[in-house]
């Protein structure tokens, strides 16, 4: 047994340069390969957590540009009957090409509320992404901009989405 410390070496970045998103064109991901759980918290407490399902989630590359779009289309459990959409249109490779930052916003009811979800990008090859990510929003700015409630027995001061998805 030794007490050295030996290096990692670097992970080698699939691609071209540290461009680390696939080809231009427009990815979807299948429900099956689309996983989002909703979560609400209260101080360090779960109160919630349910499994949301995804009706739409596409990614689409443009050819000029680093940037992406990104919409995920979200139903189900305490969202019932309304739909979820978090959509950006100015996703761009961040940390060398390990992270896709995405600045957008979620939709609910019709109503936008600014999120950021930034993704760390698990794989990468020329036709398929696999990313997973996680993003916050204060439960009581949603609930002033949306008027989505949960149930009074699961109180909440934020919630938290955990996307996980394969983009082919």
């Amino acid at each position: 047994m030794t007490t050295e410390t030996l290096p990692l070496p670097p992970v080698p970045h699939s691609g071209e340069g540290t461009r680390r998103l696939p080809r231009p064109g427009t990815y979807t991901a299948g429900p099956g390969r689309c996983i989002v759980e909703l979560t609400a918290r209260y101080g360090p407490f779960v109160t919630l957590r349910r499994r949301l399902t995804s009706s739409d989630a596409t990614l689409t590359v443009p050819a000029d540009t680093d940037h992406c779009a990104l919409r995920l289309e979200l139903s189900g459990g305490p969202l019932r009957p309304s739909v979820l959409v978090f959509e950006s249109d100015g996703g761009e490779p961040a940390d060398d090409g390990s992270r896709l930052v995405c600045p957008g916003e979620l939709t609910l009811r019709g109503k936008p509320v600014p999120a950021g979800l930034p993704l760390r990008i698990v794989d990468c090859t020329a036709e398929r992404l696999l990313v997973t990510g996680t993003t916050q929003v204060s439960y009581r700015r949603l609930r002033a901009a949306t008027g989505f409630t949960l149930p009074r027995t699961r109180p909440a001061d934020r919630l938290r989405l955990l996307v996980a998805a394969e983009f082919t």
